[in-house]
């Protein structure tokens, strides 16, 4: 009998059944989202463990089942100065016991996550290797890196990514992560061998910027509107579009749309929040989101190293289970945090409301914020016009890179047996048309499932 505990934010999916029918409907979601749903797989019969259970398992056959936690709203009010001395003192015992006395691997980044990190790592006296990248002819996105590196003196690397680095190791990539995510934004892929000669262990901060936000809405929020808002967020750019097309050329039963919103609707009952739509959505995602589309490229990490996730410790969630709405809302108590445990980093400008930093990114609104941002508009139509912003770009876009990926989605045998030609090609010259950013990730997931058809083959998956 073997027994399994599941994390309540699982750091990598625990599957357990064959691989035997193919579950059209989860690859329509997944073809839409970007992930899957819920316990869903590539196959009908293989299943992966829900979050928060005990599981009894014997000779691969679930015994027993039976859940620990339950996502909760249960606000205990106290100063808020006190719920930020609760934060730091919680992040640091985590942050101190995940990484002991092994050299950190830390990227940073302008977002407040990889800062908030750096506070408690500095403030430990932690031994850090941070690093940071950018794409090749791409924005200078190690500017924030450099500033916070210096603050905390943490010695920093930084990398290009090369244009087209995804091919040159196409298979082991989706091997990796056996194609449970698209390709086109794992970016530390084309930096593994480097990656693993900087430390013996990742701090990363995946997560903290959900459970340490409001979801933007009214707590009282109708439960119909929930549901609607939370379609709205899973879908991606172009993705309802191929949800539909795959469903249509499948024969599937009803229709995909309503299928998506069914499923929807019968997770967030399940999650019965009633008192806060933000808790509600919070839980939804960190359930459903997080697992099976933020871990799953965490594969590419552990590839290197092992990983420590401070934000996705169990405590962590029991804690923001008790923490007021109206704190949570705005980044306030990650943003507090940093005032308290390091000034120096909270002056450095804050990446979302450039160029205010943490003690005065409230002036970032008009009219105080238009001449930085009649500044951005003039640099970007003029300065930085054709500079890569997006990994598709760097991956897609020029005849090198469209020669090998039409290679992929058009002269794979068992791609074509698997997704009707036509649809595939009209997928792709719609991408080639002028609407390119809408129709980048329906080629992604494209792609992801030529190669989930190779892998199937060869029997990797």
């Amino acid at each position: 009998m073997e027994l399994v505990k599941t994390d309540i934010i699982p750091a990598k999916p625990y599957f357990i059944g064959e691989k035997k029918t193919v579950d059209y409907e989860a690859i329509c979601f997944f073809a839409a989202t970007g992930f899957f749903l819920d316990q869903d797989s590539y196959f009908k019969e293989q299943k992966v463990l829900k979050p928060a259970h005990h599981y009894q398992i014997e000779e691969g056959v679930i015994q027993s089942a039976k859940p620990y936690f339950k996502w909760h709203y249960s606000p205990i009010e106290r100063p808020f100065e006190q719920v930020v001395q609760e934060f730091a003192t919680l992040f640091e015992t985590i942050t101190d016991e995940q990484v002991g006395d092994k050299k950190v691997i830390l990227a940073l980044s302008g977002g407040l996550d990889s800062r908030t990190q750096a506070a408690a790592l500095h403030y430990l006296k932690k031994d850090v290797q941070s690093y940071s990248y950018e794409f090749e002819n791409g924005f200078n996105e190690t500017y924030f890196a450099k500033k916070i590196a210096q603050v905390c003196q943490f010695p920093l690397q930084k990398w290009i990514i090369p244009k087209g680095y995804l091919w040159k190791n196409m298979e082991e990539i989706a091997t990796i992560n056996q194609c449970y995510s698209e390709f086109t934004h794992p970016r530390q892929a084309a930096v593994l061998d480097k990656l693993s000669n900087l430390g013996e262990v990742f701090s990363l901060g995946h997560w903290g910027d959900v459970l340490f936000d409001d979801m933007g809405v009214d707590d009282q929020l109708p439960f119909d509107e929930q549901v609607d808002l939370m379609a709205k967020k899973v879908l991606k750019k172009g993705g309802l579009i191929l949800g539909k097309k795959l469903w249509k050329s499948w024969n599937l039963e009803g229709d995909f749309e309503s299928y998506v919103k069914q499923r929807i609707t019968v997770l967030l009952q399940e999650i019965n929040i009633p008192t806060s739509a933000n808790a509600q959505i919070r839980a939804f995602k960190s359930l459903y989101w997080a697992p099976r589309w933020t871990s799953v490229n965490l594969a590419y990490f552990e590839k290197v190293a092992p990983l420590t996730l401070p934000y996705y410790d169990n405590r962590m969630c029991e804690f923001i289970c008790t923490v007021p709405e109206k704190y949570l809302a705005g980044r306030q108590i990650q943003i507090a945090y940093l005032k308290m445990r390091n000034p120096a980093l909270a002056k450095i400008a804050w990446q979302d409301a450039r160029p205010f930093n943490l003690y005065n990114y409230h002036w970032n609104k008009e009219p105080w914020n238009y001449p930085y941002r009649a500044y951005q508009k003039f640099k970007n139509e003029f300065l930085t016009k054709n500079k890569v912003a997006n990994n598709y770009e760097n991956q897609f876009m020029g005849e090198q890179n469209d020669q090998i990926l039409s290679e992929w989605l058009f002269d794979k045998e068992e791609f074509k047996r698997f997704i009707d030609p036509k649809l595939t090609k009209e997928i792709y010259e719609l991408f080639k048309g002028k609407e390119f950013l809408k129709y980048s990730h329906p080629v992604s997931i494209l792609l992801t499932l030529s190669l989930f058809t190779k892998l199937k083959k060869d029997e990797r998956v």
